[in-house]
């Protein structure tokens, strides 16, 4: 379901998409994945049901993705100008043509937990690993994850909702220690695709 209200977006998300036994990056966007929205969708996980009479909220079988947690800023989401401002002889006005868009990347401010991200860890052995990912932000006005824990909660699907896809890295950790407030991070993800979206979990 589409943000049908006007809101701020405190319960965004971001998470990865994980094989759910081996803890493993799941495969590269190619084929029919990159232009199918219920595919994307499917290797998150499933939305959770609700049953329309009695109100209760069945949680899918299964949701393999793992959640970046303790953001406290996201960075502009969507897809970026690629227009070029030319200079044109004898007019007093330039033109704009489409040029070549340059590949995104996008800094993410967390409060630093050492133990989500210690080596060893699934989130931690992604950072300069080289490991292509593919991340989904979910821009969302309510908690999709007040169900249940906060790893498997019913999921996106039980809120209204707006969702951006990519295939990315996380290049690099820098922690910032904090006198005065919580310890803070900050992670550097690189985009190997165009931001596919905005689709909607219904």
């Amino acid at each position: 379901m589409h943000l049908k209200s006007i809101g701020a977006g405190i319960f965004s998300d971001l998470a990865i998409a994980f094989n759910a036994t081996g803890l493993s990056p799941l495969p590269t966007i190619t084929g029919t994945l990159a232009t199918d929205a219920a595919a994307f969708a499917a290797l998150f996980g499933q939305p959770a049901t609700i049953n329309a009479t009695t109100g209760v909220i069945t949680a899918p079988a299964a949701q393999d993705f793992i959640r970046i947690k303790n953001v406290r800023e996201f960075p502009a989401m969507g897809t970026p100008p690629n227009i070029v401002n030319v200079p044109v002889y004898g007019q007093s006005q330039s033109q704009q043509i489409q040029g070549q868009a340059d590949a995104p990347s996008m800094e993410i401010t967390l409060n630093y937990v050492a133990d989500d991200w210690k080596a060893g860890s699934a989130l931690g052995n992604l950072i300069g690993g080289g490991h292509s990912c593919v991340f989904r932000f979910a821009l969302a006005n309510n908690d999709p994850f007040s169900y249940a824990s906060k790893t498997a909660g019913v999921g996106i699907g039980s809120v209204q909702n707006t969702l951006w896809y990519f295939q990315g890295k996380i290049e690099s950790l820098l922690v910032t220690p904090n006198l005065t407030d919580a310890n803070q991070a900050t992670i550097a993800i690189t985009l190997q695709s165009k931001l596919y979206g905005a689709y909607t979990f219904d």
